[in-house]
């Protein structure tokens, strides 16, 4: 099937004993076994079935089937959110000692996690100089268990070269971890071009709707955990916290997801709740629909603003001179996605005047909603970051982030219009009443 019919039908077969079409919501914690012998092979995980809600969960298994299919990846598990999502995805492969490479164009919660969290739990991490994969491969050593990248950075812009990345990750032995929140599979599948794990925030595009926190980390099943034991022995020897389970032997190529869910979920509990995946199911329905909204309106967007004498620069990939035009006809077939920034000229104090001008556009750190919604990185998302690691994650001053929704262009362009004319504004002279 196509994309566009996963999204509504993928991972969901008629549920047998109501015939509910839709997918059914399961509250519950637990599941009743059938026996001793019965409970004691789901514990083993010798056979199929739920257990316990913070492990599994037939509303959120469909969920992560359809996530699945729509990446082309062999297995996914879904999480209470995508900043969960990642902490699971690197610690699942990285212990004491170990690094894992990354580009520096990233999310500001995601460099607070690299830069600060994982360090103190003995986990490294080294941002490359730029996002190129040669500077990625200088960073390398005997230690390192992953390359990250987003492959469209938040806010930056930044379109990464997946292929020349997996590429990297190939010859070194390791896996590619690619967030791919913004592209979302609608734009691109990173599996597609040799990524080996792929992260989303469903919160975001997904989701689509701005209600609902969710995460998902999708294995595409190709890395060869079993030919390296050395560096990745979590699954190739016996896991003493799960009865000498080895992953490796018990689930083959499905041993990554099987190990995130066995040992990460199950013991720190990160859980999406039912009613959450059934909410973010419903988004995921519609999301080829709105993405092409999205992208269309961007477009509309971007060109107002470059023609707008207002505003200093737009970043903006569809551009045909922007720096990653290449690599988004490459791998978007010339679309661009739905995520710009752009400068105003008067610097700060300018950007924070339009800013606060807005009134169709709402003014939040969340992205991929239905609605057009506005950022102003440098004092939000990225304000624990000094200006120099904000330069380096491209962010500047004046930078406002927008995420491009769905309604009426003429509704946005309009609203956009009178919130550039605020930086210019005088103040009228006060009256002063006649004696």
């Amino acid at each position: 099937m196509k994309s566009d019919t996963v999204a509504v039908h993928g991972g969901y077969e008629t549920e047998p004993t109501t015939r509910a079409v839709a997918v059914p919501i399961y509250q519950t914690v637990a599941y009743e076994f059938d026996s001793a012998d019965h409970s004691a092979a789901l514990f083993n995980l010798e056979a199929e079935g739920h257990r316990y809600s913070r492990i599994s969960n037939p509303t959120t298994t469909v969920l992560e089937r359809r996530v699945a299919a729509l990446e082309g990846g062999l297995e996914a598990l879904c999480v209470s959110s995508g900043q969960a999502a990642l902490n699971y995805a690197v610690l699942n492969l990285a212990g004491m000692g170990n690094n894992i490479v990354s580009v520096p164009q990233l999310y500001g919660t995601t460099h607070t996690l690299f830069a600060h969290i994982l360090p103190s739990q003995g986990v490294t991490v080294r941002f490359a100089e730029s996002d190129r994969s040669d500077a990625i491969e200088r960073l390398i050593d005997e230690d390192t268990r992953a390359i990250f990248c987003e492959s469209i950075g938040n806010p930056a812009g930044n379109i990464c070269d997946i292929e020349a990345l997996a590429a990297v990750a190939a010859r070194r032995e390791i896996p590619l971890i690619v967030d791919n929140t913004v592209a979302t599979p609608i734009l691109l599948r990173p599996i597609d071009y040799g990524a080996d794990i792929v992260v989303h925030s469903l919160t975001k595009f997904m989701g689509g709707h701005g209600t609902t926190l969710g995460g998902a980390i999708v294995d595409s099943g190709h890395f060869p955990w079993k030919s390296h034991p050395r560096r990745y022995p979590m699954f190739n020897e016996p896991d003493a916290s799960y009865h000498g389970l080895i992953y490796s032997e018990r689930f083959g190529a499905a041993a990554y997801i099987a190990r995130c869910r066995s040992v990460y979920q199950r013991t720190t509990g990160a859980v999406l709740a039912p009613i959450s995946a059934f909410l973010l199911l419903q988004g995921i329905e519609t999301v080829a629909l709105r993405i092409e909204r999205h992208v269309e309106n961007a477009r509309r967007v971007a060109e107002f603003l470059r023609a707008d004498r207002r505003v200093e620069w737009v970043n903006y990939a569809g551009f045909a001179d922007n720096p990653y035009h290449g690599l988004a006809r490459k791998y978007f077939a010339g679309r661009a996605c739905s995520l710009l920034t752009f400068g105003i000229g008067g610097g700060l104090e300018a950007a924070k005047k339009f800013y606060d001008a807005l009134k169709l556009v709402k003014r939040l750190v969340n992205m991929g909603d239905a609605k057009s919604l506005a950022c102003h990185p440098a004092s939000t998302t990225h304000r624990q970051m000094s200006w120099q690691e904000q330069e380096q994650a491209g962010v500047r001053p004046e930078m406002i982030r927008l995420s491009v929704g769905i309604e009426h262009i003429d509704d946005i362009l309009a609203d956009l219009d009178q919130a550039l004319a605020a930086p210019h504004a005088r103040c009228a002279a006060p009256l002063i009443a006649a004696e």
